[in-house]
């Protein structure tokens, strides 16, 4: 049973046994704000903390302990995927790239060269609006199935493996996640490399704690972030950690 059914469940039976409670005696009013409270903060924590699994099954570290993976998102961006691309060849590197569905679907040609370069694609939403998650299930698994067909239509493969935008789920995503079989992936090391713009700052906060089985989050297009790959490649390798695909890092099918 997914956890936020169990907290449902707990939150539902607290509720019945202060109503019968009251039946005996007077319970005050505050008893079921509390009970509410309660739930909403662990809902709303569940939400947005991929890690918990609250609603759904997520892997945010892999099997393995002498390596990491390289995930980033939001891409395809012309002028800025390529600089990475260049980046990761050079030094025989492979990574991730969620994509947005709208965006894989006008840079075909970069969807070639990720996947030319030995990286993996994987389904980031295809529009990745801030309202995503509060769509039905139903539009949910269209965005997700909109993806799956734009990088089919390049790759001639539909990807196994789902990032939600934002690291937000809820019932409407865990159930087009379900329907459509995904493996949802988080992460280990989040950089936020969208906001920090200071390079020391960034290279501390990814490296402060990295060990092997991460699974580092990038977003394509920061530069920040670009700027101190060089660097944090270097210390990982001084760890006498490898890089290697989220695929086999977890060692989970990447591909249908």
């Amino acid at each position: 049973m997914p956890r936020y059914r169990i907290v449902d469940l707990l939150a539902v039976l607290i509720l019945l046994g202060l109503a019968l409670l009251a039946i005996q005696q007077p319970v005050s009013i505050w008893w079921y704000v509390l009970v509410v409270v309660v739930y909403l903060s662990v809902s709303s924590l569940g939400a947005t903390v991929l890690s918990l699994q609250y609603f759904v099954p997520v892997r945010s570290r892999g099997v393995r302990t002498d390596a990491i993976a390289l995930t980033f998102d939001d891409g395809p961006i012309p002028d800025k995927t390529e600089k990475i691309l260049a980046l990761l060849a050079a030094r025989g590197i492979p990574a991730a790239f969620f994509c947005i569905g709208h965006r894989a679907a006008a840079s075909p040609q970069l969807v070639n060269a990720i996947h030319a370069g030995g990286h993996l694609l994987g389904n980031h939403s295809y529009w990745h609006s801030k309202t995503f998650d509060l769509q039905t299930a139903g539009a949910v698994a269209t965005e997700l199935q909109q993806t799956d067909a734009a990088l089919a239509t390049i790759l001639g493969r539909k990807p196994r493996f789902f990032r939600p935008p934002y690291g937000v789920t809820n019932p409407m995503v865990a159930r087009a996640v379900r329907r459509g079989n995904y493996t949802v992936i988080g992460w280990s090391v989040r950089s936020f490399d969208t906001v920090i713009k200071d390079r020391d700052k960034l290279f501390q906060r990814i490296t402060r704690s990295l060990k092997g089985g991460d699974i580092v989050l990038f977003h394509d297009y920061s530069d920040s972030m670009l700027d101190v790959l060089p660097a944090f490649l270097d210390h990982v390798a001084k760890l006498g950690l490898k890089v290697v695909r989220v695929d086999e890092l977890l060692q989970e099918k990447a591909y249908e």
